[in-house]
C-alpha cells in the first residue's frame, strides 16, 4: 500500500495499471473502495490512483484545525509521490470539492477536472436552510451506534440500492471516525467555491446522474455549466448521487473518452 506524510498526516492510496495519471477522490464516510468499478475497469489505459482522504480508511485521523486547504495539500502530495502528473483528477460529491480546491492551489497538478454529482462547497451550491439540515442531519447521524447508521440516506440511489453496493457502503461508514467526520462537516458546510468556478482553465467534465438528489442537476449542474469556461455536461438518465456505483458502465466509459480525448 503505497502512503505519504503530509505534516504528520499519513495518506494512504491504492494504484493501479499504467498511461496517463487518473486520480480518484471519494465522498464523505466513504475510502477509496468506493471506487472499485473505476479501479478494475479503468486501470487498462491509465494509471489509476484512488486515495483515503485524510481521516478515512487507511489514512489517519485530522486535527481539528485541519481546513479544505488542507485536504487538498494532502492530494497535492498523493499526486507529487505517483509523479506522473498532470493528473485528470476526479471527485464525486465532496471529493469534487476537494478536487476544485486543489485546482485553486495546486494548477500545475492538474490535467483536466472531472467533478461527478458534486458541489463548489456545501455554501457554494445549497441554500443556506439545506445546508443546515444537513449538518443537523449529520450530527445525528454521528450519535447513534455504528451498528445502527445506515449507509443509504435517501438520495444516494435514484432506485433501489444494488445489494452489493449496500454491503460496500455499510463496510466503508463502520469505519467512520466521528472527530474526523465532524471536522470533515464543518469544513463541508463553510466551503464557498463560487469565486474560483469562472477562472478554472483546464478542459472540466460534469457528469451527474439524472435523479441526483443529494446534488441536483438543476441547480447545482447548472451552475457548474453556465460558470467553468470549458466546462462540459453529461447527465446519465434515471441514476441518482453515487453515480459511479449505480451506473459503472456509462461512467466509465464517460471519463474514459474524455480523458482520452485530453491526454
Amino acid at each position: 500500500m503505497p502512503a505519504v506524510r503530509v505534516d504528520g498526516v499519513e495518506v494512504a492510496y491504492d494504484r493501479a495499471g499504467r498511461g496517463p495519471l487518473l486520480v480518484l477522490a471519494h465522498g464523505a464516510t466513504m475510502d477509496a473502495r468506493l471506487f472499485r468499478g473505476q479501479f478494475e475497469d479503468l486501470a487498462d489505459e491509465f494509471t489509476v490512483v484512488a486515495w483515503d482522504e485524510p481521516g478515512a480508511g487507511r489514512s489517519s485521523d485530522v486535527p481539528l484545525s485541519f481546513r479544505l486547504a488542507d485536504y487538498a495539500r494532502c492530494l497535492a502530495a498523493v499526486i507529487d509521490d505517483v509523479g506522473l502528473g498532470p493528473a485528470h483528477v476526479l471527485g464525486l460529491s465532496w471529493g469534487g470539492t476537494v478536487v476544485l480546491e486543489l485546482y485553486r492551489n495546486h494548477p500545475a497538478l492538474v490535467r483536466t477536472l472531472l467533478l461527478a454529482d458534486t458541489y463548489a462547497g456545501w455554501k457554494g451550491s445549497l441554500p443556506a436552510a439545506e445546508v443546515r439540515s444537513r449538518v443537523e442531519g449529520a450530527e445525528r447521524m454521528l450519535a447513534v451506534p455504528a451498528e445502527a447508521f445506515a449507509p443509504t440516506m435517501p438520495g444516494l440511489f435514484a432506485g433501489q440500492p444494488p445489494a452489493e453496493a449496500v454491503r460496500m457502503l455499510s463496510v466503508m461508514s463502520a469505519d467512520t471516525r466521528p472527530r474526523s467526520m465532524r471536522t470533515e462537516l464543518t469544513v463541508m458546510a463553510e466551503a464557498d467555491q463560487r469565486d474560483l468556478l469562472p477562472k478554472i482553465e483546464v478542459p472540466t467534465l460534469l457528469l451527474w446522474g439524472e435523479r441526483d438528489a443529494r446534488s441536483p442537476v438543476e441547480p447545482v449542474a447548472h451552475q457548474f455549466l453556465e460558470t467553468v469556461p470549458r466546462a462540459t455536461l453529461v447527465v446519465l438518465p434515471g441514476i441518482g448521487h453515487l453515480s459511479n456505483v449505480e451506473a459503472p458502465e456509462p461512467f466509465n466509459r464517460t471519463v474514459r473518452e474524455f480523458c482520452r480525448a485530453h491526454s
